[in-house]
């Protein structure tokens, strides 16, 4: 009974990581990687799917425990929370699909391309990377380390981490006026930066990407400009809302709607402000306003 509860509460995770390994496994076969790195590569994805399995099914198991008390709002919170981890990770196999279907579609080629091959598999990292912050999200408040970090640092260590699609679509970044720090928490905010920088990436053809911050009173704030296709004016009010791709989401048929969500979630619980000015055909800025003098413990808290 207890094993089939353990399949129910992370049936997702399990069938998402297998995947994964088999992917690797096929990966170090076809370009011969030393056996040795590659088991401890497999090993690795192996122990964070454990290690995050056990958590979800403690959490789950515990919730459930307490179903005979009578229905009252801490429960039906509970239980909408349930709903909400369903719902994001239903989105998340569907959207994990892509680059999994184009990576089979790429091994079955005569001629492989390593470097699609290794865009396709940074894809499938980033979508297992973001599961992994969204299980941890609930409870981050508890995992919060604010301090005065080095602005340039944190930019320049996402940037790197997006350097081979920069080169690949032939992008330009630019970095200005990052000097000095701003209090946050250094996982998260990098977070919120790769999401962000994720979608510039896939939402922009020609030009690049500039990453600036401006001074506004008792505030920073750090912009993330891209030369790509804006959003719609429908759309704007919407972005941060859970699964809402809007039209460019629809015809690209790549987003999943759960970044930017992720994203504003995570600020509110920084005391940050996440906001969006876009022009359809002119390019898109997402504005991370940062009070530097103004931060309070209910921020913290928030949402």
């Amino acid at each position: 009974m207890s094993g089939n509860s353990f399949w129910k509460n992370n049936k997702i995770i399990i069938i998402a990581n297998t995947i994964i390994v088999f992917i690797l496994w096929i990966i170090g076969a076809l370009y011969e990687i030393d056996c040795e790195f590659l088991f401890y590569e497999i090993a690795f994805v192996i122990i964070i799917a454990v290690v995050t399995c056990v958590l979800n099914h403690k959490k789950l198991t515990g919730i459930r425990r307490n179903t005979w008390q009578p229905a009252n709002t801490d429960e039906d919170e509970k239980w909408e929370k349930i709903r909400e981890k369903e719902d994001f990770f239903a989105l998340w196999a569907h959207q994990i699909k892509t680059p999994i279907a184009a990576m089979r579609l790429l091994l079955q080629n005569e001629e492989i391309d390593p470097g699609e091959c290794r865009q396709e598999l940074f894809r499938i990292e980033s979508y297992v990377e973001m599961a992994l912050n969204y299980l941890r999200f609930e409870g981050m408040s508890g995992d919060l380390l604010l301090e005065k970090c080095q602005l340039e640092g944190m930019v320049k260590q996402v940037v790197k981490k997006y350097s081979t699609i920069f080169i690949r679509q032939h992008l330009t970044v630019e970095l200005e006026n990052l000097e000095g720090n701003i209090l946050t928490d250094e996982k998260w905010f990098c977070f919120v930066l790769e999401q962000i920088l994720s979608n510039a990436l896939k939402y922009t053809k020609t030009g690049g990407v500039k990453i600036f911050a401006r001074d506004t009173g008792d505030a920073r704030e750090i912009v993330i400009r891209d030369t790509g296709m804006g959003i719609r004016s429908e759309d704007l009010p919407r972005v941060f809302e859970k699964g809402y791709t809007g039209y460019n989401g629809r015809m690209d048929k790549k987003a999943s709607g759960l970044g930017l969500y992720l994203c504003k979630g995570v600020c509110d619980k920084l005391g940050h402000k996440i906001s969006i000015q876009s022009e359809e055909n002119k390019g898109t800025d997402v504005i991370i306003t940062i009070y530097q003098d103004g931060l309070k413990n209910s921020d913290l808290t928030k949402m």
